[in-house]
């Protein structure tokens, strides 16, 4: 299990005991799983969205209030907090004081919104995001602070992957897999492309059945709804997605053949009939994913090809390393065209960018972080 994820219906500002009761509740759901059998990796909260509840706080107010949030989230052993995202009826202004939150608190998460099914693009989210995640290169320890911050594109509340999690209505919970291993287990011995749909959803229904039907029991326990699973196929460094597929023996990924192999996966993981939620889809995280990250400094993956298969499987740009010295109206392009391909398809994509201090194009990373593995920097375009 990658993640436990509970949606709280509380706003903010979150008193120490609102803290305290939900990280109580998701250990109790996390006791269920492992007396099932099932390691549980993260316990995580994921909350209304802070500026839309704390609309009127000035900058200084909203840092303080995050510095005592991240202390009661420690107090009681916490892991994960999302603050949910900036919306575009909260102003591009207010981007870069959410992304102030984060300083120095390394437990919570935040997003800015960058387009919606219902509004499309909206351009000045894009650049305000692109302009926090500069500032967070610049002002949080080695730059991880963008590990923890993300653009969102068309990403419905409910999700349980960080940093694109945030609440909307009555409390929920909602899992997700470490299910690199899963697809691995679907096209292991090879299949033709034919059969990677049909087999990867029915080895889903296999492993993630059971899952569900314990998390929607917990859920009832709790007496909250039960938001579903995403099904993405997360990877943990040497637990490669991308090994997994080339299990399926239709060539070395990033490879003529790689976007009909990720929407073949996608579509199998889509239909297994479980109640699912996020993404649900071929997840690319380069840095999280030691093959991936190889594959990328081999030329075989680039932005330009992780978009063009984003049209047609899961989150978008995860995890990317940049150049450290990358022009904001670069950066901000980058996220225009991710959230102009969400909107269009009407589907969840997100940009999880990290600008690395210091580094140039065809230099490596010296990120210091167990969920990274260092790789090399590209250009964003020719280069």
């Amino acid at each position: 299990m990658r993640a436990v994820t509970l949606g709280l219906d509380k706003p903010h500002p979150l008193g120490d005991s609102t803290v305290a009761q939900a990280t109580e509740a998701l250990k109790l759901v996390a006791h269920a799983f492992e007396q099932e059998g099932y390691k549980v990796q993260t316990l995580r909260i994921s909350t209304r969205p802070v500026l839309t509840d704390l609309a009127g706080w000035r900058e200084e107010e909203l840092v303080g209030y995050a510095r005592s949030l991240q202390q009661a989230l420690a107090k009681v052993g916490a892991e994960f907090c999302s603050l949910g995202p900036a919306l575009p009826a909260h102003g591009p202004a207010r981007v870069l004081s959410l992304a102030q939150m984060l300083a120095g608190n390394e437990a919570l998460s935040a997003s800015a919104l960058v387009a919606t099914r219902e509004g499309g693009l909206c351009a000045t989210m894009a650049h305000a995001a692109a302009r926090a995640m500069l500032w967070l290169a610049g002002n949080t320890k080695g730059g991880l602070g963008n590990f923890n911050f993300a653009a969102l594109a068309c990403v419905a509340p409910g999700t349980p992957f960080f940093p694109a999690a945030y609440h909307r209505g009555p409390s929920s919970l909602s899992v997700c897999l470490q299910g690199a291993s899963l697809v691995a287990e679907a096209l292991a011995g090879g299949a033709d492309l034919e059969k990677v749909e049909s087999r990867v959803a029915e080895v889903s229904r296999q492993v993630a059945g059971p899952v569900v039907a314990l998390a929607e029991k917990s859920s009832r326990r709790l007496g909250v709804h039960f938001g579903g699973i995403d099904l993405s196929p997360a990877p943990d460094l040497d637990d490669s997605v991308v090994g997994a597929l080339e299990l399926a023996g239709l060539g070395t990924f990033g490879t003529p053949g790689t976007l009909a192999l990720a929407a073949a996966m996608t579509a199998g993981l889509r239909s297994t009939g479980l109640l699912t939620c996020g993404y649900s889809g071929l997840m690319l995280p380069v840095m999280e994913d030691r093959l991936l990250a190889c594959r990328w400094e081999q030329g075989l993956v680039s932005v330009d090809q992780l978009l063009l298969w984003s049209a047609v499987c899961g989150t978008g740009l995860d995890t990317v390393p940049v150049p450290g010295d990358v022009p904001l109206e670069v950066l901000a392009r980058v996220i225009v065209d991710l959230g102009s391909l969400a909107a269009r398809l009407g589907k969840p994509l997100s940009a999880r960018l990290l600008p690395a201090p210091g580094k140039h194009a065809g230099e490596t990373t010296s990120f210091e972080s167990p969920y990274l593995v260092n790789t090399v920097v590209k250009p964003l375009g020719p280069g």
